[in-house]
C-alpha cells in the first residue's frame, strides 16, 4: 500500500436514533470516523447511467482505500455511509482484503438528492 497516495480526506457518518424533548424518536446521522483515503475509479467504468420516472440519472460509484484499525473495521454496509467533498455516499460493500489488517477497500454509490 502506497501511503503517499492516501491524500483525500474522507469522514463516515453512523446512523443513530435521537429522542427529541417530547419522546419522539428519529434517525440521525453523526461522525464515526475520520481519516485520509485512497479514492479510485469514481466516474469511470464503476458508473452509468439509468433512466428514473422519466429522466437519465448518472449513477456514480468508486472505491474507498484507507488503512486499516479497529475503529475503521466497525464501519458496516448497512449502518454507515461516506461524505467525500461534500458529497454523500452510501457503502455497498466493504472488502477486508483477505483479512490480512493492512488495509480496507469500500465500494461507494453516489446518493442521489
Amino acid at each position: 500500500m502506497n501511503v503517499a497516495l492516501m491524500n483525500e480526506k474522507v469522514t463516515f457518518q453512523r446512523n443513530t436514533v435521537v429522542t427529541d424533548a417530547i419522546g419522539n424518536h428519529k434517525n440521525s446521522w453523526e461522525d464515526f470516523y475520520s481519516c485520509h483515503a485512497t479514492i479510485g475509479g469514481e466516474g469511470l467504468a464503476s458508473s452509468k447511467e439509468k433512466d428514473v420516472a422519466g429522466t437519465v440519472v448518472e449513477d456514480v460509484g468508486m472505491t474507498v482505500t484507507l488503512r486499516y484499525c479497529q475503529k475503521a473495521s466497525e464501519i458496516g454496509s448497512t449502518t454507515h455511509r461516506l461524505i467525500f467533498r461534500d458529497e454523500i455516499y452510501d457503502i455497498i460493500n466493504v472488502d477486508h482484503m483477505s483479512f490480512k489488517k493492512k488495509c480496507l477497500k469500500f465500494s461507494c454509490r453516489k446518493v442521489r438528492r
